[in-house]
C-alpha cells in the first residue's frame, strides 16, 4: 500500500477510535433495543465498542485495586454506617439530564431505600461519592472505590429502573449472580456457545453468599444468552432448562436480603 493511502486509512481509525471514547454528550442508535429485552441484554447492546476495559460485561477494571474482592461485612470496599443505624450512600446526578431522566434515577434509588437500610444522599462535601452520568454505555465499578465514581448510565437505553439498580447494586459492592461460588450447581454454562475471548465474563468469583439461596430471579442475574454467539444459550438453569433468569422489572425478595445481610440492617 502506498505511503500515502496507509496514513490516511490509520488516520480515519485513530478518529473512529477517538469518536468511541465515553462522553457525557455522546448519543447512539438504540434501535437494536427492544422491550423484551431483560436487563443484562440490554447492558451488553449499550456497552458493545466501548472502549473502557469491562469485565463481565458492565464492570469497570479498578485501577486502585489488584483484585477485585468486596464481599465480606468489614470490607474496605463496602459503603459505611452512620450513627444512625442507615448505610449514607452520598451521590450526584449530571446536569446533562433531563428532568425526567433525573426523576427515574431518584425513584430507583428510592425503592432501594424503601426495604433497606441504605439511604443515598446528596453529596455535599463528602470525600467518596457516587456520580450518576450519561457516558457511553452502562456500567460500574465493584463496591466503594474511593472519591467520585463513575455510574455511567447512557441516555436513551440505559436510564432504565432495572438497569439503574443492576449498576448501583455493584457499586454497593454485589456481583452477578452467574459468577457465585456455588453456580455450577445450579446453572450450566455452555462453553461451546461462547467464543474464547469472552471466556472469562463466565470466571466464577470468591463469593460470600450470605447463606442466601442461588437466585435465578435476580437482577443481577445474566440472561439466557449473554456473550452468545449469534445469540445461542450460553447459561442453562439445572436441572430445570424451563426456569426463566434474566429480568429488568426490579430487585428480587433474594435481593434485597442480600443487602440487608451485607450490610446488617435490622429490616
Amino acid at each position: 500500500m502506498h505511503l500515502k493511502s496507509l496514513a490516511f486509512v490509520l488516520l480515519l481509525k485513530l478518529i473512529t477510535f477517538s469518536d468511541a471514547l465515553p462522553d457525557e454528550k455522546q448519543e447512539v442508535d438504540n434501535g437494536d433495543l427492544h422491550d423484551k429485552d431483560d436487563s443484562t441484554d440490554t447492558i451488553l447492546k449499550m456497552n458493545r465498542g466501548c472502549s473502557e476495559i469491562l469485565l463481565e460485561g458492565d464492570l469497570l477494571l479498578p485501577r486502585t485495586r489488584t483484585a477485585m474482592k468486596c464481599y465480606t461485612e468489614t470490607s474496605s470496599c463496602l459503603w459505611r454506617k452512620s450513627n444512625n443505624g442507615n448505610v449514607e450512600i452520598p451521590f450526584v446526578i449530571s446536569d446533562n439530564y433531563d428532568a425526567g431522566e433525573k426523576d427515574t434515577i431518584v425513584t430507583s434509588l428510592k425503592s432501594i431505600e424503601a426495604k433497606t437500610c441504605i439511604r443515598f444522599i446528596p453529596r455535599t462535601k463528602q470525600r467518596d461519592y457516587i456520580s450518576y452520568e450519561p457516558r457511553y454505555g452502562c456500567s460500574s465499578m465493584m463496591g466503594r472505590m474511593g472519591d467520585k465514581q463513575v455510574v455511567a448510565l447512557q441516555r436513551f437505553g440505559c436510564v432504565q429502573h432495572g438497569i439503574i439498580l443492576h449498576e448501583t447494586m455493584h457499586a454497593m459492592g454485589f456481583y452477578h449472580e452467574h459468577t457465585r461460588t456455588d453456580r455450577d450447581s445450579h446453572v450450566r454454562i455452555n462453553w461451546n456457545n461462547i467464543e474464547s475471548f469472552n471466556a472469562y465474563n463466565f470466571q466464577k468469583q470468591d463469593t460470600n453468599n450470605l447463606n442466601i439461596p442461588y437466585d435465578y430471579k435476580s437482577l443481577m442475574h445474566y440472561g439466557r444468552n449473554a456473550f452468545g454467539i449469534k445469540d445461542t444459550d450460553t447459561i442453562t438453569p439445572i436441572p430445570d432448562a424451563s426456569v426463566e433468569i434474566g429480568q429488568r422489572k426490579s430487585l428480587s425478595d433474594y435481593d434485597i436480603l442480600r443487602i440487608n445481610r451485607l450490610y446488617k440492617c435490622r429490616n
